[in-house]
């Protein structure tokens, strides 16, 4: 099986990419957290910090757009080929309000006639293959069908497929049986994403859906850095791995936003994961939440890594 990384705002941009590659070098891919393009056709250099080739370096990576725009799309994938890069992805799952609001990501689903008129123009000039990123729908899970009917009619290089409709958000449980109805009809490459916190969450999926082309893993790789490996059979992350591994983080944050406390704040995110592999974590926990500043966040940090470790991450989010 194929394990991919799933692109998240804010947490898995590319200084943590590469550190995450550099300790648990087993991910086959890393989706890129998405890339907006408007109507300039100009990448920011907040953008190009993520996408430029030299910051992704040993990383095999995905860049993923998010637009309602054919134009627009077009420009960004033209650019992403000419940096390298040899796929591209189309997010349609981003349940954010301030996104689909603007009917991009997950809102994009609400309009399938316009997403139709979009890919058949993505579809019949990209220069890079184009993967699909979606979830079943705005409100409904019955609305799935027809966005398949229309996502069938194109070469998608592969459907992966959050099994949440938009307004589940990340608070429902993952919709099995209705990704099972997909699953049946789909004849190109699926993979299937949402859910996974354990190895056990990992082997249930696979057992029941066989024909997977790749299985995306997202909050509870960011909880079990080493859930992939686990995955293949190996070991999972040891105490003094993981203090590495978070200090790694940190000292590139730094450098990365030239400020101790920006790079404390920055690992907060990380740290509503990472604390499910730790028992007894409820105290360091509030002081972490509590931390202002560089040295109050070092101080919760050394506290959490004298807790004990769990062998499989406990959802905690």
């Amino acid at each position: 099986m194929r394990y991919y990384f799933a692109p998240m705002e804010g947490v898995t941009g590319a200084a943590f990419r590469q550190v995450h590659r550099r300790f648990f070098p087993e991910t086959d891919r890393y989706y890129m957290p998405f890339l907006s393009p408007t109507g300039d056709h100009c990448f920011t250099p907040r953008q190009l910090r993520e996408a430029a080739p030299e910051h992704n370096e040993g990383v095999p990576c995905v860049p993923q757009l998010m637009t309602r725009n054919a134009e627009d799309f077009l420009w960004a994938a033209g650019e992403l080929k000419a940096m390298g890069y040899d796929e591209v992805d189309l997010n349609l799952g981003c349940p954010s309000g301030t996104v689909t609001a603007k009917k991009k990501g997950a809102g994009f689903l609400s309009v399938p006639g316009e997403l139709d008129a979009f890919l058949d123009t993505v579809f019949s000039r990209s220069p890079l293959p184009v993967s699909l990123k979606t979830r079943l729908g705005v409100h409904d899970p019955e609305e799935f069908p027809r966005l398949l009917d229309i996502f069938a009619k194109y070469p998608v290089a592969e459907l992966i497929v959050h099994p949440r409709v938009r307004d589940d958000f990340y608070r429902h449980p993952v919709r099995l049986e209705d990704f099972a109805a997909a699953a049946a009809r789909w004849k190109g490459k699926l993979c299937y994403n949402g859910g996974i916190v354990t190895p056990g969450d990992a082997a249930g999926v696979e057992a029941r859906f066989p024909g997977l082309s790749a299985v995306m893993l997202g909050q509870g790789l960011l909880a079990d850095p080493a859930l992939i490996r686990k995955l293949r059979g190996g070991l999972p992350a040891s105490l003094e791995e993981l203090r590495a591994y978070h200090d790694a983080l940190y000292e590139s944050y730094c450098r990365r936003f030239q400020s101790p406390d920006h790079a404390a704040f920055h690992l907060k995110e990380l740290w509503h994961y990472l604390l499910g592999l730790f028992d007894g974590r409820e105290g360091a926990a509030r002081r972490l939440r509590k931390a202002r500043g560089a040295a109050e966040y070092r101080g919760a940090v050394e506290e959490i890594f004298r807790l004990p470790l769990r062998r499989d991450a406990e959802k905690i989010w």
